[in-house]
C-alpha cells in the first residue's frame, strides 16, 4: 500500500467505528429512544440522566474504546503517528457525525479522551483532573468537558516542550482541532450555561 492508501484505509475504518451509536443500541434495548429525550444527545451523559449512571459510565466506556481502538490498530499496522492520529480524529468525526444515523450522534468527548489514552495518556490524565475539578464545583459536565478537551493541546505541549512540534506535531495538531470542535458540538450548552438553564449533573442543587 502506498501512503494515501493507508490514510484513506486508517479514515475509513476510524469513521465506521466512531459511527457505532452505543448510546442508541443500548437506549433500544432499554425501550428509550434518547434522540427523544433529555438533550436528544447520543452520549454518555444522556444516557446517564434517563437509563441511570451505571449504563452511562458504561457507554462512555464503549465510546472510548471507539478513540483508543482504532489509533492502537493503525499504529501496530504502520507505526506511524500520522496515520493513528489520523484513525483517532477520524472516530471522534464518526461519533459527532454518524454514517448510521443521517449524521447525528454525540458531542466527541468519550471517543475523543479513548483516542488521548493511547496518542498521549499525561495530557488526558491532567486534563482529566481539571474536568473532575470543574465538575465537583460547578455541578456542569459540559463546562468540565470543554475544559478538558481545551486543557489538551496546552498540557501536550507542557509535557512534549519541543517535541510537540516535532515528532509529536500530529499529535499536538489533533488536540488543537479537537478541541475546537468540542466547542463547536456543546454550542447550545454554552448558550444555557450563559443563560443560566444549563442542568447539572448530580444532586439537585438548591438555590440560596
Amino acid at each position: 500500500m502506498d501512503s494515501l492508501s493507508d490514510a484513506g484505509v486508517a479514515v475509513l475504518g476510524g469513521y465506521l467505528i466512531g459511527s457505532i451509536s452505543f448510546a442508541l443500541l443500548l437506549g433500544k434495548w432499554k425501550g428509550v429512544d434518547l434522540r427523544k429525550v433529555g438533550s436528544g444527545n447520543l452520549g454518555a451523559t444522556n444516557v446517564g440522566r434517563f437509563l441511570g449512571r451505571k449504563y452511562g459510565l458504561l457507554v462512555y466506556f464503549l465510546d472510548a474504546c471507539k478513540g483508543f481502538l482504532p489509533a492502537l490498530g493503525v499504529w501496530h499496522w504502520r507505526q506511524d503517528w500520522t496515520l493513528a492520529v489520523l484513525a483517532a480524529a477520524a472516530a471522534v468525526c464518526g461519533h459527532i457525525w454518524p454514517l448510521y444515523l443521517r449524521f447525528r450522534g454525540g458531542k466527541g468527548v468519550a471517543t475523543l479522551t479513548g483516542a488521548m489514552l493511547f496518542l498521549a495518556p499525561l495530557p488526558l490524565l491532567a486534563g482529566a483532573g481539571l474536568l473532575t475539578l470543574v465538575v465537583l464545583t460547578t455541578g456542569f459536565m459540559s463546562l468540565g468537558s470543554m475544559v478538558l478537551a481545551l486543557s489538551l493541546p496546552l498540557f501536550h505541549f507542557g509535557f512534549q516542550g519541543k517535541e510537540a512540534f516535532g515528532e509529536q506535531l500530529p499529535v499536538f495538531c489533533f488536540t488543537l482541532g479537537t478541541g475546537i470542535l468540542v466547542l463547536y458540538t456543546h454550542r447550545s450548552n454554552i448558550r444555557h450555561l450563559l443563560a443560566g438553564t444549563e442542568r447539572r449533573v448530580g444532586p439537585r442543587r438548591h438555590q440560596s
